[in-house]
């Protein structure tokens, strides 16, 4: 059996080859090869090796460097800009945020990371079935494995039922056929049966596609075994069958059972498993292969904050004005069914035609706040505007302010107070605060400090303020459908 090498790596910290090479055991033609495959798929890009780099946290696109992979070369940094898990041949790398900066090997961590993950990833009903595009696409066998493993423990093992008709049985009364096949005796000019026939519905146990499910659930619970995954994604093996997929006869026969089965299946969740076993088949390697390449993670784990950040608040922005409580009626400026969101002002095109007279044009999109909270406090009412930041910001009193959301975040954050004056106006809302949310791997919410542009405070519009959440806090409310109150935070 080949050597498995799984490694933890941080997100965004600075590598040199040197230290790539030995985390994973690389040598010099390997290194080349190692590093060209990730650069294709994007989970890693390459900086210059100087101070500024390595003392910084968050990959800014304009440093990243675009050249070929050279051996024994000091001149780059190696910079993983990915969440999750990849495996590339007999190599296991396990991507971990980058806030997580006291810990090298953070196992529970990554456990939570990757549930957190998966969450994130179910809303969008899609199986990933292959990574990159164009010529750099790939089958991803990781994150096919981990959804049919993960619908296997959802909806069980695929089947097919059949009908039987039985003699007394506890199922539906089939009358027509009792009336028809039975023997009656007759009473009082009243029919009366002694054997009824009765249908029920059973699984078929030995049917195909049942036991190619099985089989593959197995072959995928080996697989993650044997690459030392299983733990990671907290999942307890699976051994259903011990027939191999040859059994079924070769592959191109396997794979026109399922299509057939296809055909003629209408359950959406059974298509998708279908689709997703033909898929494996028709793909068929092993994670160990050398030169194969699967993901099972994210490049935009940013927005995984933002949506963990919008969930934990109870996030107002799509809900409908006339379902919340304001401390005056709604008046005939808004609709109840308008949305925060659709309150925002969107810029109007205004041309010129050829008769000197004026038209207007409404954009598409406009501002978008990441959330927006609404809390009654001691008989007043705060509209909260906050925005999810995925920084590990330094703000200390001895050291560089690093690490920190650029001026456009700012003046966003003010705009969107802006934005909402007059409804906030209208509706007699006592407060306004705003605030920037950034995860930390401590263990309580930090009241970190504020973001100040003095001539936007002279216009009354409110600091930024900046609170530190406990990532793990938060994913644990994330994973069970909590909320935390606003009022935790201090505003």
């Amino acid at each position: 059996m080949k050597k498995i090498i799984s490694k933890f790596v941080r997100e965004q910290k600075r590598y040199s080859q040197n230290e790539l090479s030995n985390i994973f055991e690389l040598k010099s033609d390997e290194f080349d090869r190692f590093i060209r495959n990730l650069k294709a798929f994007g989970v890693l890009k390459n900086v210059k090796n100087d101070l500024k780099q390595r003392e910084l946290s968050n990959l800014i696109d304009e440093d990243v460097e675009i050249t070929e992979v050279e051996s024994e070369n000091d001149a780059y940094l190696y910079v993983f800009t990915y969440v999750g898990v990849i495996t590339i041949g007999t190599r296991i790398i396990k991507c971990y945020p980058k806030y997580l900066l006291k810990v090298d090997k953070p196992l529970n961590e990554m456990k939570q990371v990757l549930k957190v993950l998966n969450k994130y990833k179910s809303k969008e009903q899609i199986v990933n079935l292959y990574n990159g595009n164009g010529d750099n696409k790939s089958f991803n066998l990781l994150a096919v494995i981990l959804f049919l493993i993960n619908d296997y423990y959802e909806y069980g093992v695929y089947n097919n039922t059949e009908d039987i008709v039985e003699i007394n049985g506890e199922g539906e009364i089939l009358w027509d056929k009792t009336i028809n096949d039975g023997f009656a005796i007759i009473n009082n000019n009243r029919p009366y049966y002694t054997e009824l026939y009765t249908e029920k519905t059973v699984d078929d146990e030995y049917d195909f596609f049942k036991r190619l499910h099985e089989c593959i659930l197995t072959n995928c619970s080996r697989q993650l075994q044997e690459s030392e995954l299983l733990d990671l994604f907290d999942i307890s093996p699976i051994e259903l069958s011990e027939e191999n997929i040859d059994d079924f006869g070769d592959r191109e026969y396997v794979l026109y059972r399922l299509q057939s089965e296809l055909n003629v299946q209408f359950i959406t969740r059974k298509q998708i498993l279908i689709k997703t076993l033909y898929a494996y088949v028709s793909n068929e390697r092993t994670l160990e292969d050398t030169y194969g390449i699967s993901m099972y993670g994210t490049n935009s784990f940013n927005l995984v904050w933002e949506e963990v950040c919008a969930e934990v608040f109870s996030n107002k922005l799509n809900i409908a004005i006339g379902q919340l409580d304001f401390p005056v009626e709604l008046d005939g400026g808004y609709k109840s069914n308008t949305r925060l969101i659709d309150i925002i002002e969107k810029p109007s095109w205004i041309g010129f035609d050829d008769e000197s007279t004026t038209f207007n044009k409404s954009a598409k999109d406009t501002l978008r706040p990441d959330l927006i909270s609404i809390l009654k406090n001691k008989g007043t009412t705060q509209f909260i505007i906050f925005d999810a930041k995925y920084y590990n910001i330094q703000l200390e009193k001895e050291k560089e302010l690093r690490n920190y959301p650029g001026i456009e975040d700012v003046m966003k954050q003010y705009l969107y107070q802006l934005a909402y004056k007059n409804f906030i106006d209208n509706y007699k809302i006592d407060t306004v605060k705003n605030c920037f949310l950034m995860p930390t791997q401590g263990q309580g919410i930090v009241k970190k400090g504020i973001v100040r542009m003095q001539m936007l405070s002279n216009l009354g519009l409110q600091d930024i303020q900046i609170r530190l959440l406990p990532a793990k806090m938060m994913y644990e409310k994330y994973l069970t459908s909590k909320i935390i109150n606003v009022k935790a935070l201090e505003l």
